[in-house]
Parts: C-alpha cells; sequence; structure tokens
C-alpha cells in the first residue's frame, strides 16, 4: 500500500470518535455505489411503522443495556443445557 495512504491512515485514527466514525460512513457510503431505491422506500415505511408504534405506546420499549443483558443470559442458559 502506498505511503501516502498508510500516513492517512495513521492521521484519521489520531482523530476523535466522532470525526473516525463520519469519515467511516462516508467510506462505506463511496463503495455502496448502487441504492436499491425498493430497498430504501421499505425500510422509510418500517422505520415509521415502529416510531408510530413507540408514539402510541403499542409498545413497550427498554434500555438497550438491559435487552442485552437478557440476551446473554439466554444464550448462556442455551450454552450450559446439554445437547
Amino acid at each position: 500500500m502506498p505511503t501516502i495512504v498508510n500516513q492517512i491512515a495513521d492521521d484519521i485514527l489520531e482523530l476523535p470518535e466522532s470525526d473516525r466514525a463520519f469519515l467511516a460512513h462516508r467510506l462505506i457510503q463511496s463503495l455502496d455505489s448502487k441504492i436499491d431505491s425498493d430497498a430504501e422506500a421499505l425500510w422509510m415505511e418500517e422505520i415509521d411503522r415502529r416510531s408510530n408504534e413507540i408514539r402510541k405506546k403499542s409498545v413497550h420499549c427498554r434500555p438497550i443495556g438491559d435487552v442485552i443483558s437478557d440476551i446473554r443470559r439466554k444464550l448462556k442458559d442455551a450454552r450450559s443445557q446439554p445437547s
């Protein structure tokens, strides 16, 4: 890999996390040149549907930490059960 690319990478890694995340997002976008408009529309519909459920309080939202803890516990329990 060219030296300039290595230097740019080293410089980027010294940036704050939010700047690195922004640059990573831009780089990934540049690699994904084909936009699937059907998939994009479906995701927007899903986002709207879920947002409405939350607004109407028809779903129960939980803190992500609780959800992850529950998943880890269930995985641990599943692994400890005999096959």
